[in-house]
């Protein structure tokens, strides 16, 4: 069982490092398409119109803010996905499992903002605390799977676990301190649809369309609410029932008597095609396997690769393209103050909090990581681009000339800890270890 829990866990971190791979790669075009002769090309594709309208009804948006208002709320919804399973079943479902992740995101969380605050002196840049908040798992994956067996499964698991959390800091956040002009009558309206879909899941059965529809309508009714419509797509994933249809037990003796009805149909000469019974049975194994897995694994199954090979790539081509323009104006207070705060507050938050976490012995290192590991973790902590460019948006969006400075700080900043990280695990910790 433990190597079967293994497999999976591996099989996560090489998407997410693979994920990370293309969000390099999307970054880096999105940067020379908007620094060539053919930048206003870039900028004009995401500011596109697109949508429909109706009789009085109309739902048109700039590209740019169906992805980030659209595709997002639905990776918003695997975070959703991922962290109703960790509360669970995963590696924070219970206080001894999840003190030394949860020590590591408030450190990672508290003192960027912080940082930045003291940092930052304009008053109109002042809402941009929130960008230094959340690391970036798919592009903190990928370095770590850069070095290969220098580093233990463990440390993937743990930075897996504590990015988790500070996730869920970032989607509180974004609810609370990035909505304004609330209306109450929508938002309720889209609760009380949340709440009556998450019902009727727990008393009849999880169904794909009936949730798909609701969603939609949820989606809208946050949109028009004033909280951001990502929002919605984790309150609904937290619906999603992770409980079988089928138990074990039921699913073996059902599949074992297929495969005997199975064998006993089969004719001796192999045909080029399936008879009626022996398609009744395939169809059958199909219905087992689908009642056999819960709606939230397989769904979180899903959508991993959609988001994971296409979402986060698209948001990354239609975000970080910053144009340099020598004759612009760029904050560069801003620029510092969101650099540093990634780069050193993630890294003193994150290191500070689990140092007290082992000295009080409140949490205990996992197995195979030792200290060396944790401060490279810690400098890892500081690549937050996904977020933190999501974050940035909302934080400017009232302020737009200072979106781009925001974005050059971000990477500047994740950039730094991405390097210094590395090489801190790469030429600082044990040579070996079991992956």
């Amino acid at each position: 069982m433990i190597k079967i829990i293994n497999r999976s866990i591996q099989k996560f971190i090489k998407t997410e490092s693979f994920a990370g791979n293309l969000l390099f790669g999307a970054t880096i075009i999105a940067l020379i398409w908007a620094n060539s002769p053919y930048y206003q090309t870039y900028n004009e594709i995401w500011h596109y119109k697109l949508g429909f309208s109706f009789n009085n009804f109309e739902l048109k948006k700039d590209l740019i803010l169906w992805i980030n208002d659209g595709l997002m709320a639905i990776f918003f919804f695997l975070i959703g996905l991922e962290l109703k399973r960790e509360l669970l079943i995963g590696e924070i479902n219970s206080i001894k499992k999840a003190t030394f992740p949860i020590l590591a995101a408030m450190g990672g969380i508290i003192f960027p903002v912080i940082l930045f605050l003291l940092l930052n002196t304009s008053p109109e840049t002042k809402g941009a605390w929130g960008v230094p908040m959340a690391t970036d798992i798919a592009f903190a994956l990928a370095i770590l799977m850069l070095l290969g067996n220098r580093i233990p499964l463990s440390l993937k698991i743990f930075l897996t676990a504590f990015a988790i959390i500070d996730d869920l800091a970032a989607v509180l956040v974004i609810a609370i301190f990035y909505s304004d002009n609330i209306h109450w009558n929508l938002l309720f309206a889209g609760l009380g649809l949340t709440a009556l879909l998450a019902l009727y899941y727990k008393f009849f059965k999880f169904n794909m369309l009936i949730g798909l529809f609701t969603g939609i309508i949820v989606w809208y009714l946050f949109l028009k609410s004033g909280i951001h419509p990502t929002i919605a797509g984790v309150l609904l994933a937290f619906t999603i029932p992770l409980k079988r249809k089928l138990k074990k037990t039921e699913f073996n003796e059902n599949l074992q008597y297929i495969t005997n009805t199975l064998s006993a149909i089969s004719p001796v000469k192999e045909q080029p095609v399936l008879s009626k019974e022996e398609n009744r049975c395939i169809e059958a194994i199909n219905d087992l396997t689908d009642e056999i897995r819960p709606p939230l694994q397989k769904l979180e199954h899903q959508l991993h690769h959609f988001t994971a090979y296409f979402i986060l790539p698209v948001f990354a081509f239609a975000n970080a393209g910053v144009h340099i323009d020598t004759q612009a104006h760029y904050d560069i207070n801003l620029i510092i103050a969101i650099a540093i705060s990634l780069y050193v507050g993630k890294f003193i938050g994150v290191s500070l909090f689990s140092f007290i976490g082992l000295k009080l012995k409140w949490a205990r290192l996992p197995q195979n990581m030792n200290k060396i590991h944790l401060l490279g973790i810690a400098a890892i902590a500081g690549v937050g681009f996904t977020m933190s460019m999501f974050i940035n948006n909302l934080a400017f969006k009232d302020y737009p000339e200072y979106i781009n400075s925001g974005k050059i700080g971000i990477i500047l900043g994740s950039l730094l800890a991405a390097i210094t990280g590395y090489i801190i695990l790469r030429y600082f910790s044990h040579k070996k270890t079991a992956s």
